[in-house]
């Protein structure tokens, strides 16, 4: 539960959380995934003027100045894996998860992206884990994350999408948002800028 006091900087405080009542997202917050666009943009699309702080909104569109239809295009690469830069973790993420995994698994992933593809078996081997470890639910949308986590009695979810944790706290569950380029216009959200941090959040004894 978080106190609903404000905090000196305007953000939710977080109360130590139990590892069962925890999941997260992938895309930002586990997977670097904007760094591998990047990479597929420059290295198949002859893409070079992207640069990572740039990203100022998780709309690509909307703040990049590249065509629609090659946006798309690289989406769809990155959701079938069909690329040949590595999808590499975001730093310290493999060794929180595994510890939760093993000890208190199996982890819960929620993710927009449409269909799992390859992000499963990404998972299990950049974090060590089995398959008995992880649970990965692909959704479809942002909008269908809340129910699902409610429904599974999930009390707090780490989020990279500053609109989706809107969504979450309207219907009672406590987001973490994932500190990125992309949602720098946070007032509300308590937000951690590390995996470090985030581990700190974590009742693991």
């Amino acid at each position: 539960m978080y106190n609903k006091d404000i905090s000196p900087d305007n953000r939710r405080e977080i109360q130590r959380i139990d590892p069962s009542s925890i999941a997260f997202d992938i895309d930002g917050v586990v997977a670097d995934t904007m760094s591998l666009f990047i990479d597929i943009a420059r290295d198949e699309f002859g893409i070079d003027k992207i640069r990572y702080e740039n990203i100022l909104s998780y709309s690509l569109e909307g703040c990049l100045d590249i065509e629609k239809e090659t946006i798309a295009a690289i989406v769809q690469k990155l959701l079938d894996g069909n690329y040949s830069k590595p999808l590499r973790p975001i730093q310290d993420a493999p060794g929180v998860l595994s510890r939760l995994g093993k000890h208190f698994g199996p982890v819960l992933f929620i993710t927009a992206r449409p269909y799992p593809g390859p992000i499963v078996e990404w998972l299990m081997e950049n974090l060590s884990l089995g398959a008995s470890d992880i649970e990965v639910i692909t959704t479809g949308s942002f909008e269908a994350k809340a129910g699902i986590l409610s429904q599974r009695g999930i009390t707090h979810f780490v989020e990279d999408r500053l609109e989706t944790c809107y969504i979450l706290d309207e219907k009672g569950i406590v987001p973490i948002l994932f500190r990125q380029p992309w949602n720098r216009s946070n007032d509300r959200f308590f937000e951690v800028g590390a995996w470090r941090e985030l581990e700190k959040l974590i009742q693991f004894k």
